[in-house]
């Protein structure tokens, strides 16, 4: 079948969203029927919202207690959470047109994308603003996250020492990823930044182990690569250099 427009990611995610038009859908969804590939994607957009919205909603409904008053940084805290959790059906379109501009038609899913940055970049939107609940087990109890994430990752994981670069270990959490399990790490600096390190073990594609950048927005970066049967996926709102020189040393630790 031609098609006077391509379709793109864009139409892909806008139909997964519900946001075509009738007739743009039924081309949609004509193309998905000869295009497999194109086909599949659609349906890990629908099973990460699915999934997205199982685990996060409860957030947006959680009470304060009523003895704490609700400051300008608690509402900016709830008001990102709202923003993140509600800008996820747009993020992989925003995330594919950052990496491939040029891209006009459907190309084969880059899983390194969809399985790690995606996901990893979402994760830090959500968490890092968070007061009450930045991990699910804090640094104090480190040894037992590293057993429970690495049990339920089925690998055996490392968390960095990262005290030498400023930032100290706030605590991890356990967090879907499209079809498998992360987890992911939260650092923070003394003057209030955080990073966060995420961690997917999968099946991937890309075997190399070069670091590759990505920048979200203005403020927000990604560092990423794989490392055996590990991604990893550093975010932080540092400059290129900086994010960097902590991915390396990661890196490092890692295999020590």
């Amino acid at each position: 079948m031609t098609y006077q427009i391509p379709i793109t990611q864009a139409d892909l995610q806008a139909y997964v969203d519900g946001q075509l038009s009738q007739a743009r859908q039924h081309e949609v969804e004509a193309y998905l029927k000869e295009n497999p590939e194109a086909a599949a994607m659609v349906e890990d957009y629908q099973h990460i919202n699915d999934s997205i919205h199982d685990y996060f909603d409860p957030i947006l409904e959680e009470p304060l207690p009523p003895q704490l008053k609700v400051s300008s940084m608690t509402r900016r805290s709830r008001i990102l959470r709202v923003a993140a959790v509600m800008g996820w059906l747009t993020l992989g379109t925003l995330f594919g047109s950052q990496l491939h501009p040029a891209m006009m038609e459907i190309t084969p899913a880059d899983t390194m994308t969809t399985d790690l940055v995606v996901p990893a970049a979402f994760a830090h939107a959500v968490y890092s603003p968070e007061i009450r609940h930045p991990v699910e087990v804090r640094s104090n109890e480190e040894k037992h996250l590293v057993k429970w994430l690495s049990k339920r990752l089925h690998v055996e994981l490392k968390i960095p020492d990262l005290a030498q670069h400023g930032f100290e270990l706030v605590g991890g959490r356990l967090l879907p990823s499209t079809n498998r399990m992360a987890a992911q790490f939260m650092y923070q600096r003394d003057d209030g930044v955080r990073i966060t390190l995420y961690n997917r073990n999968g099946v991937w594609d890309n075997k190399q182990t070069s670091f590759q950048y990505s920048k979200q927005d203005a403020t927000t970066a990604v560092f990423y690569w794989i490392d055996g049967p590990l991604g990893f996926a550093l975010v932080g709102n540092l400059t290129k250099n900086e994010l960097l020189l902590l991915a390396k040393d990661i890196y490092v630790q890692q295999n020590e």
